[in-house]
């Protein structure tokens, strides 16, 4: 049976994108290659590090790229034929990270000579920058295909990036176990050979369709299940080795799960078909009628579309990103510093590999977890989206305390807390700047939003986090900090800091509670 191209494919594609994006978040398991190949010492490879985390963050060129040559009001034309699309960004971003991950393969194989440090950290710069491409051409795409779902498809889109790291991994680690090197050119390859074989079908759909709750809904228990399988594979791993057979079931079972998402564009031809065959003349008036409203509310919203030097002017924005640097920072403050904080407390070093493992799962609960629950409480309680941010950010300083506590097992808990909590920030801020700002430029203003991550990290990690221990140290007679006393004061100041960032997007709340009364206005009138 025949699918004809339509948002389904579309979404589809864009998951299968996602899930070989993910590359950064694997940079543990395979930057002690860098570091052994380069002669770096661990400052050298933190400044490496650093060049990953800013490239990761810095997706403006993305944003301005995506709205050039993909959003709807672009008009790209060859020979007379619209040319444009989301492909341009994704082959874009391709070729970044191919280029970047293949000349950091060749660097650490020996074969180029090794390049000056600066060099490494260009790679390292391109290979994350090229990720920003990816991310934007399939978020933005499935915002605008899913408008009045916006929360719970760029959950699932973030949710996807943020299960690749495990996916990438579980996948190479079926052959090649424990040998980083390989890796990077996997990296470089599979990455790039995947968005070009499926890039041409991630196009934007100004259409709605019937059942399009009921799909979104079962797309999301997939990806649950997904969740759910990836993280029984890393608990048994940790506890048991497992030979090359076994392996290789595992990770085919993966494949087929990850092939499962093709049952929802069936399922959705199928759908479509029977109802050609049952429409009458009042179904189709009253289609016509709905388009009619739709096209009379995209218009109109259009026309309230902010670009980036206008969301800048407002409050809005920056309330938006001060929760960002807040909520983000701290995360990644934690996960950076999860193997110092392990050590003083006395947790093994398996203890803490087991916890970093796992940080991609908690990560996707709170991507997929947010975005869902927000849209099913807006449109039911009526409770603006800035709500949720107010509410993650709370539990995520609760996190911060219990680990400033430091109780036999707080590590355990306030990881998770963090985990998914900050997992969470990274679908409610996107979905928020394209309800604030319109979409018209939405990758652009999100991607600037994103900016404030870093930053928030490096003031916490730097500022706070090392300058403290440092302290401490100082005051014994080694060079290392052991117990509770070590990281306290820094995982107060950061639950004070989340806290305030919490009261910040409660303030967002009450300034935009009439904005989404006329979102959910909108819905109504266009389903009614």
């Amino acid at each position: 049976m025949a699918v004809n191209n339509n948002k389904w494919i579309a979404t589809v594609a864009s998951i299968w994108i996602q899930c070989t994006s993910g590359s950064l978040y694997t940079f543990s398991f395979y930057s002690p290659a860098i570091k052994a190949s380069q002669g770096y010492d661990q400052s050298t490879l933190d400044i490496v590090s650093v060049f990953k985390d800013f490239g990761a963050n810095s997706g403006v060129l993305s944003g301005l790229l995506y709205s050039a040559v993909a959003s709807p009001s672009s008009t790209i034309t060859f020979r007379g034929r619209s040319c444009g699309g989301p492909w341009i960004v994704l082959l874009t971003g391709a070729i970044q990270c191919f280029v970047g991950y293949f000349l950091m393969w060749l660097s650490v194989t020996g074969t180029i000579p090794r390049p000056p440090l600066p060099f490494m950290c260009l790679f390292m710069l391109l290979a994350a920058h090229g990720v920003t491409f990816l991310n934007t051409a399939n978020v933005v795409t499935a915002v605008l295909n899913f408008p009045n779902h916006s929360g719970t498809i760029v959950g699932i889109m973030k949710g996807f990036l943020g299960l690749s790291g495990a996916i990438l991994l579980q996948l190479y680690q079926t052959i090649f176990k424990d040998e980083p090197t390989p890796y990077i050119l996997m990296l470089s390859l599979l990455p790039f050979l995947n968005t070009l074989i499926f890039m041409c079908n991630v196009k934007s759909f100004q259409t709605k369709e019937i059942n399009e709750t009921k799909h979104l809904n079962t797309l999301s228990l997939i990806s649950l299940i997904i969740a759910a399988y990836l993280f029984s594979i890393i608990i048994i791993q940790q506890t048991l080795s497992l030979n090359l057979p076994t392996r290789i079931i595992i990770s085919l079972v993966l494949l087929i799960l990850l092939a499962s998402p093709l049952y929802i564009t069936l399922k959705s031809h199928s759908t479509q078909n029977y109802q050609s065959l049952n429409t009458n003349q009042e179904i189709l008036e009253e289609h016509e009628h709905e388009h009619e409203l739709e096209n009379e509310h995209e218009s109109e919203s259009i026309k309230h579309d902010k670009n980036l030097l206008q969301a800048i002017c407002t409050v809005n924005f920056w309330c938006l990103f001060l929760t960002t640097a807040t909520g983000m920072g701290t995360g990644l403050a934690t996960v950076n510093n999860l193997a110092q904080v392990g050590e003083s407390l006395g947790y093994s070093s398996h203890e803490t590999t087991t916890l970093a493992s796992l940080w991609s799962i908690w990560n996707f609960v709170g991507r997929f977890g947010a975005g869902y629950v927000s849209d099913h409480v807006l449109y039911t309680k009526k409770w603006g989206r800035p709500v949720f941010i107010a509410i993650t950010l709370g539990f995520m300083s609760i996190g911060h305390c219990v680990i400033a506590y430091g109780f036999p097992g707080a590590l355990y808990v306030g990881f998770v807390l963090v985990g998914v909590f900050y997992g969470s920030q990274w679908s409610l801020m996107p979905t928020i700047a394209s309800e604030v700002f319109g979409v018209s430029h939405f990758g652009t203003i999100f991607n600037t939003i994103t900016i404030s991550g870093p930053i928030g990290s490096y003031f916490i990690s730097v500022r706070v986090i090392g300058y403290l221990y440092d302290r401490e140290v100082g005051r014994g007679v080694t060079e290392y900090c052991s117990g509770t006393h070590c990281f306290r004061l820094s995982f107060v100041i950061m639950a004070f800091v989340t806290f305030m960032g919490s009261m910040v997007a409660m303030w967002l709340f009450f300034r935009t509670r009439g904005l989404y009364e006329k979102i959910v206005v909108k819905r109504e009138s266009c389903s009614s």
